[in-house]
């Protein structure tokens, strides 16, 4: 059935809104992906803060240009039966979850996505985007550098200790 035009300008300002909040938008083509699989992937994305819409293009294209660091975005890429992921916390969050779910799901891939400013990268830098960590295991990763240090000083005043009190352990036995 046929959207209204109130429908479609909902639509629009949904999108816009989205568009707006999120720090990146990753389009993915998922034609020949079962509806089961793409039910799925929302949940997972949900996990994480990704929503993920399927949209005309027609309606996107609209609300890319109701911005002004959209409109002059390229729009070409959009194409066919695609899939837009928005997040609003992290830039790479909604480019890992389509990639480790396309892996389960090969007719799922990356068309491209706009970043916050408004330019649009293409599917080769979105997949290399996917296999940059996540912010939480940067984050992870940052603080045991810096613990490192402390856990050595600490494993080396604990083993002196050690020392000290075995020798104190063997002058107060003889």
């Amino acid at each position: 059935m046929a959207l209204t035009k109130d429908k479609k300008n909902q639509v629009v300002e949904e999108i816009s809104q989205l568009l707006s909040d999120s720090k990146m938008t990753v389009v993915a083509a998922y034609q020949g992906t079962p509806v089961k699989a793409l039910q799925a992937l929302r949940r997972q994305g949900k996990d994480n803060g990704t929503t993920m819409k399927v949209v005309k293009n027609r309606l996107v294209i609209k609300a890319l240009n109701a911005h002004d660091q959209y409109q002059d975005a390229d729009t070409s890429a959009l194409n066919g039966m695609l899939l837009y992921a928005f997040n609003n916390q992290d830039e790479v969050a909604p480019a890992q979850v389509i990639a480790t779910f396309a892996k389960t799901q090969p007719s799922l891939s990356f068309v491209g996505a706009f970043t916050e400013d408004g330019t649009f990268i293409s599917a080769e830098d979105v997949k290399a985007l996917a296999a940059l960590p996540s912010k939480n295991q940067l984050i992870a990763g940052i603080i045991n550098t810096l613990n490192s240090p402390v856990r050595g000083v600490m494993s080396g005043l604990s083993g002196n200790l050690h020392g000290i009190l075995s020798a104190l352990e063997a002058n107060t036995s003889k």
